[in-house]
């Protein structure tokens, strides 16, 4: 199947041919045409598998179809640098069809914005808070807005932005379409949806995604108060080139990266306390090798895309096996190697165990002086005895002390 078959606008079209992208991916081919339709849909998509395009084109076509009015579509994403993101593919497909649009999202001058809005543009690509923001301070209305996207929907309300979007939704026109795209569909997403949705189709891109082969996995037992002496151990050891390390709270993401200084190291810090001056200055030096480490929360797993990053660090074990895939991710891109190292405490099985499980084996296991004994609950299936696939299964079970 080829684009032409969804009736898309010809001028978006001519940009994927000038772009070189002639199939869609799964996501795509099932969510374009419900777009087109009109439907309400609900689409299960991880990140990476061209969902952006799956809303933007056909919501832009049926914009482009009838006469051009303010805010007549938004979208709205959980942090800043997914809006950046978003917006530019937004941008691109839309400037080709004389369609308006901005971004809007925390940590930038609102007066700036607020000129941008007052100005006027057809698409808002948006963060929850910063939106409220500028509707408080009526800067923006939506009275003619004919599309609501939700991208990224579970990280919206794993952030704790159901109050907010609650809170807009009651400013929307009911009589309106309503796309969300998550990469998972836990309870709290159905019952949004039933409130959200009129009759939805829901689809889905497959299972979640495995990491790539060049991802060298390993897992490091260790209990709380060793994470840091282990990781300095390593950092020594590997001797990484640019090196991405996950934590799971802001304080102690500032509280690593003091300690990593303290040791000489150039360190920069991405997390949701940081001005976007702060974060846009963290990243662009963590790609120019300025900072050889950024240590960051999960606000840099999703959309996060630099070239070159040959160890990522998961000193928090991440809760879910969808925030681990993301997490990993990062390193090994562009066909090189790369390694991801993860911490795990006695105390996080249960996640441990669900990733493992996801991936469909046993992350291997090294030790160090005064590592713990943490279990596993995935067990994989083993083969018949004697074989020589049952022999390399058991080389990967868990060694203990």
């Amino acid at each position: 199947m080829s684009f032409d078959h969804f009736d898309l606008d010809p001028r978006c079209l001519d940009l994927l041919e000038a772009q070189n992208i002639v199939t869609p991916t799964p996501v795509q081919e099932q969510a374009i045409p419900l777009v087109m339709e009109g439907r309400d849909a609900v689409a299960i998509a991880q990140t990476g598998t061209g969902k952006t395009l799956a809303f933007v084109l056909p919501g832009l076509t049926l914009l482009a179809r009838g006469k051009l009015k303010h805010n007549s579509m938004l979208v709205l994403v959980p942090t800043r640098e997914l809006c950046v993101q978003v917006h530019e593919v937004v941008r691109d497909v839309a400037s080709t069809m004389g369609i308006r649009s901005t971004s809007i999202y925390g940590g930038v001058s609102l007066e700036r914005q607020t000129r941008d809005l007052r100005k006027g543009c057809h698409v808002l690509v948006a963060t929850p808070g910063r939106l409220l923001d500028h509707m408080s301070r009526r800067n923006v209305r939506f009275d003619h807005l004919q599309i609501l996207v939700l991208d990224e929907a579970d990280r919206m309300l794993d952030m704790g932005f159901l109050p907010d979007i609650l809170r807009i939704l009651q400013k929307l026109p009911e009589d309106r379409q309503t796309l969300m795209f998550s990469a998972t569909f836990p309870d709290a997403i159905s019952r949004l949806s039933k409130r959200m949705l009129r009759d939805p189709e829901r689809v889905s891109a497959g299972e979640i995604e495995k990491p790539v082969a060049a991802v060298r996995q390993l897992l490091y037992p260790v209990r709380q108060e060793h994470k840091s002496r282990l990781l300095l151990e390593l950092l020594e050891k590997e001797d990484p080139g640019p090196a991405l390390i996950f934590l799971r709270t802001k304080i102690r993401t500032e509280t690593l990266a003091h300690v990593l200084k303290k040791k000489g190291h150039n360190v920069a810090q991405l997390h949701g306390d940081r001005s976007q001056a702060q974060r846009q200055q963290a990243l662009d030096g963590f790609r120019k090798g300025k900072y050889d480490i950024l240590v960051a929360t999960d606000v840099a797993a999703r959309g996060l895309d630099i070239e070159g990053i040959t160890h990522v660090f998961n000193y928090d074990i991440p809760p879910n096996p969808e925030d681990y895939i993301h997490r990993i991710g990062r390193t090994a891109r562009a066909e090189a190697e790369g390694d991801a190292i993860t911490f795990v405490t006695p105390a996080e099985f249960q996640a441990l165990g669900a990733i493992e499980k996801a991936l469909g084996h046993n992350i291997p296991r090294d030790e160090w002086d005064d590592a713990p004994r943490v279990l596993s609950i995935y067990r994989p299936i083993k083969p018949k005895r004697g074989t020589a696939r049952r022999r390399a299964s058991s080389r990967r079970l868990l060694r203990r002390r």
